[in-house]
């Protein structure tokens, strides 16, 4: 059976929970029979974001990129899951606009000083002592959503409890039936 496609975009700051829950998303998804691909910020940064740097103009550019994967994905009724940081709430914008209303966005609404204690790659230590700018949260804005379909706040809740706030949504967005299952394209 052929299920609707959707864009799931996970915007928040580095350390945040993007990838966690994309992942665990991503599994309960592929179990249920459902065609899905994954696009994490930093794998697609290495492959189709190659020789990008992080300037307004370039972050904008990887964010298009990924939107654009993003719509053709959707189109084709596959289940697209986004995860990146994508500071920039206009960007957000365009790439809502070109999957239509098919996006949802996911906001990992956790405090910096949280994803900071957080920081298992060691950025923020680095950002703090200036050896890396242009950093998210720190020397660079984050520009939170205003009207995420989901927030996820991953200092207060399990990864299952974001995981099923998704899976709500998708319900609501008629990906899946009320039955928790694929819903027909």
């Amino acid at each position: 059976m052929e299920h609707k496609g959707c864009t799931i975009w996970f915007t928040g700051l580095s350390g945040a929970g993007k990838s966690t829950i994309a992942n665990e998303l991503e599994k309960r998804l592929k179990a249920l029979g459902m065609k899905v691909e994954m696009l994490d910020g930093d794998v697609v940064r290495t492959h189709l974001s190659k020789g990008l740097g992080f300037s307004k103009e370039d972050r904008d550019t990887n964010i298009l990129r990924i939107g654009w994967v993003c719509e053709v994905l959707t189109r084709n009724n596959v289940v697209a899951i986004a995860a990146a940081i994508s500071p920039y709430r206009d960007i957000r914008d365009k790439v809502r606009a070109m999957v239509g209303a098919s996006f949802i966005e996911v906001h990992a609404a956790t405090p910096l000083e949280v994803c900071e204690q957080r920081d298992v790659k060691g950025l923020y230590k680095k950002a703090r002592a200036g050896e890396l700018k242009q950093f998210t949260g720190i020397d660079d804005p984050y520009e939170a959503p205003l009207k995420a379909e989901v927030v996820c706040e991953t200092h207060k809740e399990t990864l299952d409890q974001s995981v099923e706030t998704i899976l709500k949504a998708l319900t609501a967005k008629g990906v899946l039936s009320p039955k928790g299952v694929p819903a027909a394209a």
